[in-house]
């Protein structure tokens, strides 16, 4: 493989690849099987037909397309270590050149981490560590038990009512007397899961309302260290960071827009916004949010803190197995971060 560096402006890089035929053509076997777990095929199961028919039914651009994720999928990380370049974030990749019979060829913008004038951290995150109200004892109050029990009970009785009964009881009693509901007892109790008396099961709410309280008052501490990180660190942040996360901030709206049954299209119409104005209404925080991940890093590099492959390939894996057209490339950059991330929080709140 033929591989050109440029170094760009912002602690970018510019890679210019070119993938000779020989090479190219080794990934149609896995394409074609990829392809294969896609296509539903007149008399065969999902992903069991063989590689002749799915050729037969597959376009041959749609192969060559595969056949130029796959091979970028498995040479993106060799060409990083090969050039030793300590790539961020999620790369911009381009196939500039495809054809049947051609070499591939392509074009991946990335960013390096650049090094931020870092604020004392350590003390930064122990002064915030001794605030009072992140010192308290988590004390969960036995009425917040009780209502919540009140609930599961509610619950309870709504599924137990025939249907017309239950559109009846909405419209014109939407709240139910104790005589309709059922008695909180072991039975109660054992309805919900392996418990063996209600006074176990009350002993379960109370723990999973004491982790839920404990990651709340984890997650303002995190916070409070964030926004004094961003502040007062000082450094120029790569632009394909920043639009990295704009398109995250994309993906999830068009994500939330269409779980709740709507087109994202029919959405920008409703709000009287383009894609182009949203990006640039979100850039400032979008630019927050991709300091924050610089700094970070460049914490996670001075203190020695990166998540070892095999706790990145453990994930990545649980991803791939779960999400069987999850994009490789983009799993492995969301495992890094996650498992990075945490391992700084972790090491910042016991400062």
């Amino acid at each position: 493989m033929k591989i050109t560096i440029n170094k760009l402006d912002k602690s970018e890089v510019e890679i210019i690849g070119i993938l000779p035929i020989a090479e190219f053509e080794k990934y149609e076997d896995k394409a074609l099987v990829v392809i294969g777990d896609r296509l539903e095929l007149p008399g065969f199961r999902k992903g069991k037909a063989p590689a002749s028919v799915v050729r037969e039914h597959a376009t041959e651009m749609m192969i060559l397309e595969e056949m130029a994720e796959q091979a970028l999928n498995e040479n993106y990380p060799k060409i990083l270590v090969e050039n030793k370049i300590d790539a961020i974030g999620r790369p911009q990749i381009a196939i500039t050149k495809i054809a049947k019979g051609s070499d591939l060829e392509f074009k991946i913008h990335t960013a390096v981490l650049p090094v931020m004038d870092l604020p004392d951290y350590k003390k930064l995150a122990g002064d915030q560590n001794k605030n009072k109200d992140f010192k308290k004892e988590i004390v969960i109050d036995e009425a917040d038990i009780e209502k919540t029990i009140l609930e599961l009970r509610k619950v309870r009785a709504h599924q137990a009512m025939p249907k017309h009964e239950h559109e009846d009881n909405e419209e014109a009693h939407p709240e139910l007397t104790e005589e309709q509901l059922p008695v909180f007892d072991d039975e109660f109790a054992k309805s919900f899961g392996d418990f063996a008396n209600a006074d176990a099961f009350k002993d379960k709410i109370r723990g999973n309302m004491k982790i839920e309280k404990e990651t709340e008052q984890k997650d303002k501490l995190r916070l409070l260290i964030v926004e004094e990180l961003i502040k007062e660190s000082k450094g120029e942040i790569p632009a394909i960071l920043i639009e990295s996360e704009i398109d995250k901030m994309m993906y999830r709206m068009e994500a939330d827009v269409t779980n709740a049954g709507l087109k994202f299209e029919d959405y920008l119409t409703q709000i009287s916004k383009t894609e182009e104005q949203l990006r640039v209404e979100w850039r400032a925080d979008a630019e927050k949010r991709a300091k924050l991940q610089v700094i970070i890093q460049n914490i996670s590099e001075k203190e020695n803190l990166k998540p070892s492959e095999e706790e990145i390939e453990i994930e990545v894996t649980k991803i791939l197995t779960m999400y069987k057209d999850a994009d490789p490339i983009r799993a492995r950059a969301y495992v890094e971060n996650m498992l990075e991330n945490e391992k700084v929080f972790t090491f910042l709140e016991n400062q």
